[in-house]
């Protein structure tokens, strides 16, 4: 049984690194993809993780799957396609924040029949985000991947992961960001998606209407104010760390990924018996996860390993 399987998006993340002499915009070839960065935030943190998605045939495509295997991420689900692997042009401001374009290949092209039904219903947690809901065949391998899961009694998380250069309109990505709720279980999110899925910015209130959904266990990221849950009917916040920022981009993935690594260490039944205690100490551990990510550069060449974070 693995604890984590990710499907979804798999790219190159070509991420701004500065300007050359003659004020031309230098870029570098990091590898992405929300759900393969939470994989591997996961596995990097302890836990046994697969992903399943697909690239191309192509030197970006083998140099994804070589990082994945790198971190001992299980790549039997990753598939090769006639087109070109997915790309993200990623340019950062001053402050370390992203703003996305995107170049769409491979990662579309995901299909129901090659999602490994078996080895989605062998994990703890399946999880994936939006991204792969946006265009293409991938929207529905991705449902179906979160259907045979919730089916089978696997936890479902879901990362919203709302990024408005891949919808037609917000209120298309509204529509079909809404569409898996009914599986969730584990919903991570921003505050800046929290009113899309609900229609209220406020916290409490919004994490509220998540829970009717039947979603357990809802987690909003805060940026350097930490992290938000609500559980059980419990709300509270986890203060984050204060960090000198480099780049945001994959910060919430570690996040995520350490959520799931340290929920995956509970056994079969991870939400079962969990108290808000548990939860205090797992969320600051991915506080502190997420803001070493975001002093360094790049989503996964930046996220930490075990032993650069002092275990509670």
């Amino acid at each position: 049984m693995k604890d984590i399987t990710a499907v979804g998006e798999i790219l190159i993340d070509m991420t701004q690194t500065g300007l050359s002499e003659a004020g031309v915009p230098l870029f570098a070839a990091n590898p992405g993809g929300a759900p393969a960065n939470v994989a591997v935030a996961a596995s990097r943190l302890g836990a046994s993780t697969a992903f399943i998605g697909k690239t191309g045939r192509d030197p970006f495509g083998a140099y994804l799957r070589r990082v994945l295997e790198d971190d001992f991420v299980d790549c039997s689900g990753m598939h090769t396609g006639d087109q070109p692997t997915t790309m993200a042009i990623v340019s950062v401001d001053s402050t370390g924040e992203r703003s996305f374009s995107f170049v769409r290949g491979a990662d579309c092209e995901l299909s129901p029949d090659e999602i490994n039904e078996s080895a989605v219903c062998r994990s703890k947690f399946l999880h994936f985000g939006s991204v792969s809901l946006t265009r293409g065949i991938a929207r529905s391998g991705t449902i179906f991947a979160a259907r045979a899961a919730h089916l089978a009694g696997v936890l479902v998380s879901y990362d919203p992961n709302y990024r408005p250069a891949l919808w037609r309109s917000e209120a298309e990505a509204a529509e079909w960001m809404r569409v898996p709720l009914p599986l969730v279980d584990v919903i991570k999110l921003s505050e800046e998606e929290l009113p899309l899925l609900t229609g209220s910015s406020d916290l409490e209130e919004g994490s509220r209407l998540l829970a009717e959904q039947g979603i357990s266990l809802v987690l909003v990221t805060l940026g350097g104010a930490g992290s938000f849950c609500r559980w059980q009917g419990e709300c509270f916040t986890v203060p984050g760390v204060s960090v000198k920022v480099t780049d945001t981009n994959g910060a919430g993935d570690t996040f995520l990924g350490a959520v799931l690594s340290r929920l995956s260490r509970r056994g079969e039944r991870p939400l079962e018996g969990l108290t808000g205690a548990e939860l205090r100490d797992i969320l600051d551990f991915a506080n502190r996860a997420a803001a070493l990510t975001c002093a360094r550069s790049g989503a996964i060449p930046a996220m930490p390993l075990l032993d650069e974070l002092s275990d509670k």
